[in-house]
């Protein structure tokens, strides 16, 4: 037996459909040709996205639709190679999807959700996100049907596609370069008011993550019921970590305060009691 006669050896036959060594044989170096085509296609993608740093995300979103589509197309083209009509697949399919239709009508949504990611680009890698429930992570994978996120505690966070199509989100990083911030304080009655708006710009300043332009304000938001009410407002550049820059605000205000003299009060409530007295016969 030559070659030839070899690829035509029949594995499987079952109706018009028939399966020969030659179909696997091809399968197999489609599969192989496609898996290298498309690593070498990833290389210069990543080649091209650090010459054009700030169009990274936008090409890496090109690059995800362009592997869909070519799996596809080759999935397409290896069951027609196989003998199998692919209209009569799909129409079979179909049939069996509309009797559990129900039951992956999810899979289904989250799957179309992350082609309009892709399409749409409203989420990107690398950006920074806050979901409907307060979870703040950033963008590390947009699949077809499921995305990743790294929160801030370093969790990998899988979240379905249908999430942030659905869901309102907050994108942090297609608002402008630097983003506001605030953090509010109180302070005792009578304390000097200057003093307090001078102390809590310099710890602003003082803050090598904080951006000086724009230029950080304080302002005097009420007078409270247990205390003057003031906030401090600032920018940053890198939102993800914004928590932990806010935590060494307050440790720095904290410190200046004490250092002032002026007190940060507890919470006051004035109780009147009211007593009956009964008058004597």
């Amino acid at each position: 037996m030559n070659f030839r006669e070899f690829l035509k050896t029949e594995l499987f036959q079952s109706g018009n459909f028939t399966l020969t060594v030659y179909n696997i044989f091809l399968i197999f170096v489609v599969l192989l040709a496609t898996l290298i085509a498309l690593k070498v296609v990833r290389r210069f993608f990543k080649r091209y996205i650090k010459k054009q740093e700030a169009e990274r995300r936008s090409y890496w979103s090109v690059y995800l639709i362009l592997r869909y589509v070519v799996w596809v197309v080759i999935i397409i083209f290896l069951l027609e190679s196989s003998g199998l009509k692919v209209s009569v697949l799909l129409a079979s399919i179909t049939a069996l999807l509309v009797g559990v239709g129900f039951g992956i009508q999810q899979l289904f949504s989250d799957i179309a959700s992350g082609i309009v990611l892709l399409v749409e680009r409203n989420l990107q890698i690398d950006d920074v996100i806050q979901l409907q429930d307060g979870t703040v992570g950033r963008v590390i994978h947009i699949g077809l049907r499921t995305s990743k996120l790294k929160t801030r505690d370093d969790i990998i966070l899988v979240v379905p596609n249908s999430k942030f199509v659905n869901d309102k989100i907050i994108n942090w990083s297609q608002m402008d370069y630097n983003t506001r911030f605030s953090v509010d304080v109180g302070v005792a009655y009578g304390s000097d008011t200057k003093l307090v708006t001078e102390i809590l710009l310099n710890c602003v300043f003082k803050n090598k993550h904080i951006s000086n332009h724009p230029k950080p304000f304080v302002r005097f938001n009420n007078f409270g019921d247990s205390a003057l009410e003031f906030q401090v407002f600032f920018w940053v550049r890198e939102t993800f970590y914004v928590e932990n820059i806010k935590s060494e605000l307050r440790y720095a205000i904290d410190d200046e305060f004490r250092k002032n003299k002026v007190q940060i009060p507890f919470p006051q409530r004035d109780i009147h009691i009211k007593s009956t007295v009964k008058k004597p016969d």
